[in-house]
């Protein structure tokens, strides 16, 4: 009782000795999501205030439908970050699942659903790619994301030819995320369903399961994990794999916001991922972050290029305020990683 005592006393006077500003950064070190939460709070005010039509029901349902594609291909790069990674193939795995399920559902005519399996396979095909390339050969993550980056893309030009395919040549269960429902004044697309129910079974995962605790180690540090007795190539290959499934996952959500399915689509989602997850307070050296605080930035990213279009604001100075954003992200985290106890 009596260390118990002493403890708490001693955590009490340094608690006491902290400055204002410390006290902000052991806050925010405790609680990742808020910085996010906090910036999203503030651009949502000035925005509204800006132009009231930014608040207003369809433009609010217009943003989450827009946000439903970087949303969920953000999930999968979180994963990837948490363990010190990177991956820059993001947008390449996504046109390529969506193009060969589109081709093979206009030329072979197979049915939706199959079409839909073979874009989560073709997914967890790349992710294992990346992933043994990874931990097999221990190449860097961004060496080998970026090499695949060009190969996933030349293949999926080769197999289309660069061709686009439409809407109405697609079963109906392709272009049914698409699909709008009313919840009072707002049209919510099945696209978005999924990407809620997506960061919900994904951040349960991380939060209470063995396989996220696991994840969250290997991030902070590989050898330290591996010498608890962590299998850390099974784990670093385990989230490759799971990435790639949501990038299949997110091609079919693609084709739905889209209309179709078309090989130069979401040409800047690699950097657009990774934005999200930095923003969204997850560090880019590993083993801290949430899902919530990437939807946060998913959102952040979103209302930015739609709060300073509904201002008036040139797409250049969109483009400007969304890399600042960036780089004062990543200050923010460095500073926070060095909270000192």
């Amino acid at each position: 009782m009596l260390g118990i005592a002493t403890t708490t006393a001693a955590e009490e006077f340094a608690r006491r000795r902290q400055s204002p500003l410390q006290r902000v950064q052991h806050v925010l070190h405790g609680h990742p999501s808020l910085s996010p939460l906090i910036v999203l709070v503030i651009a949502f005010a000035v925005f509204s205030a800006l132009n009231p039509r930014f608040a207003q029901p369809a433009s609010l349902s217009l943003l989450l439908q827009q946000v439903a594609v970087i949303g969920a291909l953000a999930v999968g790069q979180t994963l990837i970050i948490l363990t010190a990674g990177i991956d820059l193939s993001v947008g390449a795995v996504t046109i390529l699942a969506m193009m060969v399920a589109a081709k093979l559902a206009e030329d072979g005519g197979i049915p939706g659903v199959l079409a839909v399996l073979v874009a989560l396979a073709l997914g967890v095909v790349a992710g294992l790619i990346n992933g043994a390339l990874v931990t097999r050969i221990s190449l860097p993550p961004f060496i080998v994301t970026l090499g695949t980056l060009s190969v996933f893309t030349a293949i999926g030009l080769l197999y289309t030819s660069g061709q686009s395919v439409q809407a109405d040549a697609l079963p109906a269960l392709l272009n049914w995320t698409g699909e709008s429902f009313g919840v009072g004044r707002w049209r919510i697309t099945w696209g978005v369903v999924i990407v809620v129910l997506l960061y919900l079974g994904v951040g349960f995962a991380l939060a209470n399961t063995a396989w996220g605790r696991h994840v969250y180690a290997v991030g902070d540090d590989k050898e330290a994990a591996r010498l608890a007795g962590i299998r850390v190539d099974r784990v670093l290959l385990s989230v490759y794999a799971v990435a790639g499934a949501i990038y299949g996952l997110t091609a079919w959500i693609l084709i739905g916001r889209a209309g179709a399915a078309s090989p130069n689509a979401i040409t800047d989602a690699n950097l657009e991922s990774i934005t999200a997850v930095v923003i969204g307070g997850t560090s880019l050296f590993g083993g801290r972050g949430a899902l919530l605080g990437t939807l946060l930035g998913a959102l952040i990213v979103g209302a930015f290029r739609s709060g300073l279009s509904l201002a008036g604001v040139d797409d250049q100075y969109r483009v400007l305020a969304v890399g600042l954003l960036v780089i004062v992200a990543v200050g923010v985290d460095q500073w926070i990683r060095r909270v000192k106890a």
